[in-house]
Parts: structure tokens; C-alpha cells; sequence
């Protein structure tokens, strides 16, 4: 099933100021900001993420969750401002240092909008932003009929690539191509699969990093690595029931560049059961120390190597994104000479 869209931010810019009684008058936007402070952070927490290096970024899947207050947020931060000006405030968090914007999935935004998130956080912050699903599955919704979009490179570049990279600036780390599951038509020619997966990426001029997750095992072959070590896109990583483990895309796509990690989906759960069983993503419901182990070695072998490393974590992992994120920082440090 695929994931429910999610809302998040789209705001314009802050609203004219107007003369009030004292002199101007705050904006509204100003108004609504100054609600969603950040969550004070324990001492132990800052000095944990002082232990991470710089090229390191762990965050997670988008950021407005009511659920995450007294984590991410301040205990009184309003729910109905957390999407459109929570950023600012998770973006003060000193492990969250990137964060997934999932709503790019379901429809194209425009560079202003991607701006706008920009303006919220810090310059050494970064965003992994989604393209368009609509874009990268071979069939329209329902399934029934041919998508004429599938892979289309021009609507890659005008709709993907550009917005974000104009919008976004320094603070783009990684246009993420997810994959949704492709159908039996697709997947029983994993070589054709990659075959086109090669020309449609190699027809855009790519001026971002570019990464590629998919949701179907059977596609995940040599061919697929050989047409992403041709373009030098990588191979986003994935925790996801549907794709092999995560020693086995180790093994057969060894890391040769920035390395992306996105923990998605726990074991056993689809994905609105996942919803269910652990809404209002508040606490770990179902630790995962096995994932979160070979999550932190593949992050300590990039370090190794100097790489560049991105992990995203979602809230369907163990139950709470940021509970997953601090558990993951610490399995990290724990590798990490003194």
C-alpha cells in the first residue's frame, strides 16, 4: 500500500507589516514562529552530538509530529503550527541536522516554497528531498492504465531538479528517486529495468546529487548497480520489508561515494499497521538494535573513508524517529575512537 500523503509546509513569505498602537506590529508569520520553540536539550545529548563528526547528518522522514513535543519541540508547541514552522525549531536540535521532505513525492513544488524551508535552518543543514512518485512508476493510480510520465526526463528536470536545486541552494544534499513497487511487467526484466533506469537519468543533466531507492527486491542486481556506477548516482540504502537486507545491498553495491541511509519501515509491519501501532510516535515501541547495529557499521565505514554520510529515519522504524535517531547516534559514538 502506498504511504498516505502527508501535509507539511508550503507557506509564502511573512505578511506586510502593519502599523499598530506601539509602533509596527509583529508579522503573523513572526507571531506563529515564536510558538514553536525547540525542546531543551539534556546535557548528555549536547555533548553526544559534539562526538559526531561534521560530515555526519542524521535526521528524519519530514517533521511535523504533535507526538514529538518535549523531544524535537517545546512541550507547548501548537500542533497546527508544526508543519509550517516547527523547521526552525528541529532544525536547533544538535542530532538533527537533515531532514527527508516527503510531500515531493506527491506533487511538485515550486523554488520559492523550497526557499522557504531554506531560510529556516542553519547553512550546514541539509535536505533530502524526494521526486516526483508520479514520474517513477510505470502505471497511473489504480493500476489499471500506462503512466505516458513514467520516466520522463524533461518533468524530472523542470518539476525535480530545478526547483529544488534553485530553491535550496547549498542546503540540497540529495534528490532522492524512490522507486514505489513497479508491477509484475517491470519487475520480471530486471535488466530492461535498469537499462531504462540508465537512459532516463542519463538524458538529465544531473547538477545535484542524486540517489535511488527502490521498493522491489527482484530489481536490485548487478544491472542496477552498473547503470547507477556508470551515471555515479548512488544507491540509497534502505530498511524496508520489501528490499533485501542491509548486509546484502552492502554486498552486492559496495559504497563508493556519499553514502544515503533511509530507515523506513519495521520488520513485519505494513505500512498503515505501522501507523497505527505506534501513533504519536512518542517513545520506541519496538527497538531494533539488530537494524540500528548494522546501520551504525555501515555509517563508521563510510567515516573510515571520509565520506560524506546521510541516515533518515522514520517514525515506522521502532515507533519515534528522533527516540531512533539518539539510540543510533549512540550505537555510533560507541565505534568512534576516543
Amino acid at each position: 500500500m502506498a504511504p498516505r500523503p502527508k501535509r507539511s509546509d508550503g507557506s509564502a513569505g511573512p505578511q506586510p507589516r502593519q502599523l499598530g498602537l506601539f509602533g509596527p506590529e509583529p508579522a503573523a508569520d513572526d507571531r506563529l514562529v515564536a510558538k514553536v520553540a525547540p525542546a531543551a536539550v539534556p546535557d548528555d545529548v549536547q555533548r553526544l552530538a559534539a562526538r559526531l563528526p561534521p560530515e555526519l547528518r542524521l535526521g528524519t522522514s519530514s517533521w511535523s509530529f504533535a507526538g514529538w513535543r518535549g523531544l524535537v519541540y517545546a512541550p507547548d508547541a501548537p500542533k497546527a503550527h508544526l508543519s509550517r514552522h516547527g523547521l526552525g525549531a528541529y532544525a536547533q536540535h544538535p542530532l538533527l541536522r537533515t531532514v527527508g521532505v516527503d510531500r515531493t513525492f506527491y506533487a511538485p513544488i515550486a523554488a520559492d516554497e523550497f526557499a522557504a524551508y531554506a531560510a529556516q535552518v542553519p547553512a550546514s543543514f541539509r535536505f533530502l528531498v524526494k521526486a516526483l512518485g508520479e514520474l517513477l512508476s510505470p502505471q497511473r493510480p489504480g493500476g489499471a492504465e500506462l503512466n505516458p510520465r513514467y520516466l520522463d526526463g524533461a518533468a524530472f528536470l523542470r518539476e525535480c531538479v530545478e526547483p529544488a536545486r534553485l530553491g535550496l541552494g547549498p542546503r540540497l544534499g540529495t534528490l532522492l528517486l524512490q522507486f514505489p513497487p513497479q508491477g509484475p511487467e517491470v519487475v520480471r526484466d530486471p535488466r530492461r529495468f535498469a537499462d531504462r533506469l540508465h537512459g532516463f537519468l542519463g538524458r538529465v543533466p544531473l547538477e545535484v546529487p542524486c540517489a535511488v531507492e527502490l521498493r522491489d527486491a527482484e530489481l536490485f542486481t548487478p544491472h542496477y548497480r552498473d547503470a547507477l556506477r556508470a551515471l555515479g548516482v548512488q544507491h540509497a540504502y534502505t530498511v524496508h520489508p520489501r528490499m533485501p537486507s542491509l548486509s546484502r545491498q552492502r554486498e552486492l553495491v559496495p559504497l563508493d561515494g556519499p553514502l544515503v541511509v533511509r530507515w523506513m519501515l519495521h520488520q513485519g509491519l505494513a505500512y498503515e499497521a505501522a501507523v497505527e501501532r505506534y501513533e504519536p510516535f512518542d517513545r520506541l515501541v519496538d527497538p531494533d538494535p539488530a537494524t540500528r547495529s548494522g546501520i551504525a557499521a555501515l555509517v563508521h565505514h563510510a567515516l573510515q573513508q571520509s565520506r560524506a554520510v546521510t541516515v533518515v529515519v522514520n517514525n515506522k522504524a521502532e515507533g519515534s524517529s528522533p527516540c531512533s535517531v539518539l539510540a543510533l547516534a549512540q550505537a555510533i559514538v560507541a565505534l568512534l575512537p576516543e
